[in-house]
């Protein structure tokens, strides 16, 4: 951490900035939570419908891939509901979190390709097949651009008059902390 993000936090202390930093992960996997939940609910549905017998081998399989990939994900971002249960009032907040951020990265990885899968069976049904890899092909590289690309340039490419743009947004006020940190 930098000195100026230091400043930012004041007087926190370490165990206020574990327990802050479950609670935004917390936040974060209620998000997506609800939208793997959303998309599992809608593949495990899928096989009772009436226009799936006409589904293809292709499709089954494309299907296939997206059910188990939607249960992984949705298996990773409950889990750290299950690893809180099990270490509770044990002073582990640091272990927490950072499995929680490895099983949130690793549901997310799983939702991409839950969601890339899905479209893919979904354009498949009704499309070309060349045009349903091109549209799923675009879907991936869309979900990775949001996902990781943008964040990570953010993360770690950010220039000096983002940073000065930062303090003008924040403010130097050393009581203040960021609240998008």
């Amino acid at each position: 951490m930098r000195p100026r993000e230091r400043r930012r936090i004041g007087n926190e202390t370490e165990k206020h900035r574990w327990d802050r930093n479950f609670n935004d992960l917390l936040q974060e996997l209620r998000v997506a939570q609800t939208g793997i939940q959303i998309l599992f609910a809608f593949l495990l549905t899928l096989p009772f419908t009436n226009g799936f017998p006409r589904a293809t081998r292709f499709e089954e399989n494309v299907y296939v891939v997206a059910l188990l990939a939607a249960a992984c994900s949705t298996a990773m971002i409950i889990a750290p509901v299950a690893f809180h249960r099990a270490l509770f009032r044990q002073g582990r907040k640091p272990e927490l979190v950072r499995y929680a951020h490895r099983m949130a990265g690793g549901g997310l990885a799983f939702l991409l390709i839950a969601m890339v899968s899905s479209v893919l069976l979904v354009t498949d049904f009704i499309l070309s097949r060349t045009v349903a890899l091109v549209l799923a092909g675009v879907t991936a590289l869309f979900f990775v651009g949001l996902w990781a690309a943008i964040p990570l340039y953010r993360r770690n490419l950010i220039g000096l008059a983002d940073e000065e743009e930062d303090d003008e947004l924040i403010g130097d006020d050393p009581k203040r902390s960021d609240p998008g940190a």
